[in-house]
């Protein structure tokens, strides 16, 4: 197959082909097209294999044409990229020019236009000339003994009132029948029996809670609410409802003590055991938050040390992702305070420059990953999978089944696997320095705008 290509356009890192494919050419792959299929059709009134070229035209020569119309792009498109030497900086866009029609008749030349970008060269900087500073903190002696006090909190247990007053205090736990109403109508959802509810705790909508405080085993209560604006069912958002209110037992909080006792409920050894795996949980939640700070130290330490042209149409791609975050934000009212009163030209100039940051660092940790070598393996990926499809509880087995016959769900897995294991590699020849920190300045925050880290 005979082809002419034209550079049109070759600026930066945007290239711009115009191809043409002779009549001829086409014309002479659809008869071969032809020739090869005949012999396996089984048709009504022909012998097997014995079906004339003309009938096939008829009745598939469409069909058959457009075939090799599409499969004459696709080879020619991939013969410009490897004739000269390119590296696709995402899929070509190809544009038709003149009439499609007349080229799947057989009476036009196949002209099209390749338009795609190139990956930048660039050198990679010396990590070894790199110096960052990892804060880190230790979790001391007090901070175990709150977390087993929040602990046993949460695991206290409930006894019925006795005494003088048997009425519910904020706190208590109360068992329940309830049956609600809507303009005097029952509703779905608005009912049930021997419910527990711990007062103050706020499972119930505003306002439940509350008027059952004072409230003794057997009273008979009707509890009125308003329904939340926002109430997920849109069938009792912003309604006003009753509650006819049983109330079956009345139960105070015993206090639960950190204890061995604690322990073996919890299906631990002892308290010693048990406070040494809460320690253990803090470092892994303070080791977290300082691996965050390094990686995003070291982020932007890489922006800082690289530069060079980027590929226009992945920029566009990453900040069209972003600017849609930014969108749906501003619609539901979730603006940073710093962006609330800026211009969408001056909003959009921000966030094209982090979406600038995010593909240069992209394709700086792409580089080094390829020239690492580093690979993400079947077991990494496997492992992934299973734990995004634990996610979604019962549906779990679908979703993996899903994963693991989709390449693009995949290589959003993928992804995030490869990004840490460069960054481990790359931590591995910087200079990183321990810093000793505050747990408040550890844990702090940082208001960075959407988009910022990859």
């Amino acid at each position: 197959m005979s082809m002419q290509i034209v550079e049109k356009s070759g600026e930066g890192l945007s290239r711009v082909y115009g191809v043409t494919v002779p009549a001829a050419d086409l014309n002479a792959l659809y008869e071969a097209r032809v020739a090869e299929i005949a012999p396996t059709l089984n048709i009504k009134g022909f012998r097997p294999g014995k079906v004339p070229p003309a009938h096939v035209r008829k009745m598939f020569g469409k069909s058959l044409m457009s075939e090799v119309v599409e499969k004459a792009i696709n080879e020619t498109t991939q013969k410009v990229i490897q004739d000269h030497n390119l590296r696709p900086a995402g899929e070509p866009d190809l544009k038709p020019e003149g009439d499609i029609q007349a080229v799947v008749d057989g009476k036009a030349d196949l002209s099209y236009e390749i338009s795609l970008d190139v990956m930048p060269d660039f050198a990679l900087t010396d990590l070894t000339k790199i110096s960052l500073k990892k804060p880190v903190y230790e979790p001391t002696a007090d901070e175990v003994q709150e977390a087993l006090d929040d602990l046993a909190k949460s695991n206290r247990t409930y006894e019925p009132r006795t005494g003088k007053s048997l009425k519910a205090k904020d706190g208590d736990q109360l068992v329940i029948d309830f049956l609600g109403k809507v303009d005097g109508v029952a509703f779905d959802g608005g009912a049930a029996e021997d419910a527990n509810l711990i007062l103050g705790s706020g499972q119930f909508i505003p306002g439940f809670e509350t008027q059952l405080v004072g409230a003794k085993p057997g009273d008979a209560v009707v509890v009125k609410v308003t329904f939340p604006a926002e109430y997920q069912a849109k069938n009792l958002a912003g309604k006003d409802a009753e509650f006819e209110v049983t109330v079956k037992e009345v139960k105070a909080p015993v206090a639960a003590k950190a204890d061995d006792a604690l322990a073996e409920r919890l299906g631990i050894e002892n308290l010693e055991k048990l406070s040494e795996l809460l320690k253990t949980n803090l470092e892994n939640q303070y080791a977290g938050a300082s691996r965050f700070k390094l990686k995003r130290a070291l982020l932007d330490a890489l922006d800082e040390n690289h530069t060079f042209d980027l590929p226009p149409k992945m920029v566009e791609a990453e900040f069209g992702q972003i600017w849609a975050q930014v969108q749906q934000d501003k619609e539901q009212g979730g603006l940073p305070p710093e962006d609330a009163d800026k211009t969408e030209e001056q909003l959009q100039s921000e966030y094209r420059k982090i979406a600038e940051r995010r593909v240069r660092l992209g394709l700086v940790l792409a580089e080094i990953g390829r020239a690492k070598n580093v690979r993400v393996t079947d077991q990494e990926l496997g492992e992934a999978m299973r734990q995004e499809a634990m996610k979604y509880g019962q549906q779990a087995q679908q979703i993996f089944d899903f994963l693991r016959q989709n390449p693009n769900a995949q290589a959003q897995l993928r992804a995030p696997i490869f990004e840490d294991k460069v960054v481990d590699l790359i931590l591995a020849e910087v200079n990183v320095e321990d810093e000793k920190v505050s747990k408040d300045e550890l844990l702090k925050e940082d208001d960075m705008p959407a988009g910022y880290d990859l």
